[in-house]
């Protein structure tokens, strides 16, 4: 172990407790008026081409059961191509919940998405992990599992996410042990991977097991989420469809998501990505509608561009906070809630990821994003995941959550006693208001250091990273996983046993 990271491992490590301030991240509103980039007839523009995309130019669609389902209410296909009757369309937006409850084992991890509401999830869908000790990997079940708790133990992390992919398990029992996994580690939301019918079924039953649902309760609202991406341009596969399909019928919660980034899988214009992105998202709601209207789905924005001199992801672009805030538009144009992110495409935890990061969180913000994927520890434009950018990233989470408190306007608030028993030329330091207030009076910073320059010398001389190294191992060393029930955690046991006796589950691919 170098010098340096011992250091940050002794000097990052939580001094004393002392009195907190009295927020709740865990719910949180956002009191910010959304930003409207186009005029309400741009929007109109880009919704009426949209539905022309989809009524004349078509999407593939390569699942029979969505085919037949489409066929079934009036499209028209060619061989695998469908055109959308744009009055179905309108009927599958009008079918869709503007708001409703995410359910996790306790009120606490419960969520509202929709309307002014705000939920976080960590990075998701990334195949490498990274700290500063072990350096980039792929992803291990540890890595998961450290990932989980982190989420777990930070409240302003509102679910869990799919995490560092564990490439140490086969991919045919992957989603027994992440499934089984988070249901042990976390009270919070999970992710289930839409890979094939086979391994949803048994995601939705070990959750059932665990916390202790029946199949009719577990359809009377949405206890998990999955991410349906879209093959841009203008595609749906069969893993993805089959699983809008599987999500909806048991009333899930699915993100449908093209990832349309201008200049390579869409125009390179920005009004022309997000007329695609509009349709694609469209064409696969019509399924989750027909499969069951009021099935609840977020319309999921990833419009940015690529750097057009290696074609490489670009995130936290102005391009790509423009494309937050027209989404939200789009969004609220059909009354869906919306889902945006706070990605990145530098390689480690540095200034450039820090600003792109802050960029995507007000473009997410500002644009009135409900449900914010890849929120903390996304870098390498989501190949890695590292757990010091998780941390660093709570850390400005936690600044937003403290801007979305209200402000009380009261007597002792207004502070007139204490601004005229201070009078002219004093100071507030000892003044009985500022006493009374100084250890909870602002937010107390998790990774920050406040110290001037001869402190933070005698310290170790430790940058943020390093700090943030010290925190994550401090919390992943003391954590303690909620307790799940004898019975449940036997039942959940004795699936998992069951099920990878009989081979699993082979992911669609």
């Amino acid at each position: 172990m170098s010098r340096r990271t011992g250091q940050a491992h002794r000097s990052g490590r939580r001094q004393a407790p002392r009195p907190q301030r009295k927020v709740d991240y865990r719910h949180l509103q956002n009191p910010f008026k959304p930003h409207e980039i186009y005029f309400p007839e741009q929007i109109e523009q880009i919704h009426a081409t949209a539905l022309r995309v989809l009524s004349g130019v078509g999407v593939r669609i390569l699942s029979s059961s969505a085919r037949e389902l489409l066929l079934a209410a009036g499209c028209t296909l060619d061989d695998d191509v469908c055109r959308y009757d744009p009055d179905l369309v309108e009927q599958a937006v009008a079918s869709t919940p503007s708001e409703f409850q995410l359910r996790g084992a306790t009120e606490a991890t419960t969520h509202t998405v929709g309307g002014r509401h705000v939920v976080w999830t960590p990075a998701g869908g990334i195949p490498h992990a990274s700290d500063l000790d072990g350096g980039k990997r792929p992803g291990t079940l540890a890595d998961w599992e450290i990932q989980t708790k982190l989420t777990e133990h930070f409240d302003v992390l509102h679910v869990t996410s799919s995490g560092p992919e564990p490439q140490d398990i086969a991919p045919n029992v992957r989603h027994l042990a992440t499934g089984a996994g988070v249901l042990r580690l976390s009270t919070k939301v999970p992710f289930i991977y839409a890979r094939g019918s086979a391994q949803v079924a048994d995601g939705f039953e070990m959750i059932r097991l665990a916390r202790d649902l029946s199949e009719t309760e577990f359809e009377s609202a949405p206890y998990c989420y999955s991410v349906i991406n879209t093959n841009s341009p203008l595609q749906l596969d069969e893993p993805m469809l089959d699983g809008v399909i599987d999500f909806a019928r048991s009333n899930q919660m699915t993100v449908i998501t093209p990832f349309t980034l201008a200049g390579a899988m869409a125009p390179v214009t920005l009004p022309g990505a997000l007329v695609q992105q509009h349709a694609e998202f469209l064409s696969a709601l019509v399924v989750a509608q027909l499969v069951r209207p009021g099935a609840p789905v977020v319309y999921g924005g990833f419009t940015s561009n690529v750097d057009m001199k290696s074609g490489s992801p670009a995130f936290g672009t102005p391009e790509a906070v423009s494309g937050a805030f027209a989404t939200g538009q789009l969004a609220r144009r059909l009354g869906v809630p919306w889902r945006s992110s706070m990605a990145s495409s530098s390689n480690l935890v540095d200034a450039q990821s820090t600003y792109e990061h802050a960029m995507a969180m007000w473009g997410s913000v500002l644009g009135g994003s409900n449900f914010t994927i890849h929120s903390a520890g996304w870098v390498e434009g989501g190949l890695t995941g590292s757990f010091e950018k998780l941390i660093v990233d709570v850390e400005v989470l936690q600044q937003m959550a403290e801007l979305m408190q209200p402000v009380t306007f009261d007597d002792d608030e207004l502070a007139y006693d204490a601004i005229a028993g201070v009078g002219q030329g004093g100071h507030f330091f000892g003044e009985a208001h500022t006493m009374e207030r100084y250890q909870t009076a602002f937010y107390s910073p998790l990774v920050s250091d406040l110290s001037n320059f001869g402190q933070w010398v005698e310290r170790g001389s430790l940058d943020a990273a390093e700090r943030a190294a010290g925190i994550w191992r401090q919390v992943v060393s003391e954590f303690v996983g909620p307790a799940l029930a004898d019975d449940r955690d036997a039942a959940l046991e004795d699936f998992v046993g069951r099920r990878t006796s009989e081979g699993g589950a082979t992911p669609l691919s």
